[in-house]
């Protein structure tokens, strides 16, 4: 996942917290805030300490991560997002991930090119 794609500062997710609308679905939760002057998008991943250990919670991450760098022009643009993972996500295969969280996208309407 390049840096220009990755929400980095506390008062970046705080904003997003906010201001932002959830949507969820039984692995991830997604919060969305629209930033529309922004040209791409942004990306926050939390993963929980309720998750497992550094390695899983780890693990998790990086796979989201990849999961974003390779659809990276899928995503929509203009919106700064944070994607939450759910104890589901523990056991799940990449491809299942990938799946999980194109869904949750599509639930919260927004535009999921191809």
């Amino acid at each position: 996942m390049e840096k220009k794609n990755r929400l980095t500062k506390r008062e970046y997710f705080d904003k997003v917290y906010r201001g932002g609308k959830s949507v969820a679905n039984h692995q991830f939760v997604l919060y969305s805030y629209a930033r529309h002057q922004q040209a791409g998008f942004r990306l926050g991943i939390s993963v929980s300490k309720k998750l497992g250990n550094a390695v899983v919670r780890n693990r998790i991450r990086r796979m989201v991560k990849e999961i974003v760098r390779l659809n990276a022009q899928r995503f929509p643009v203009g919106y700064d997002l944070i994607l939450i993972a759910r104890k589901p996500v523990v056991g799940m295969a990449y491809a299942e991930m990938e799946k999980s969280i194109f869904h949750v996208l599509k639930r919260a309407n927004q535009s999921v090119r191809k």
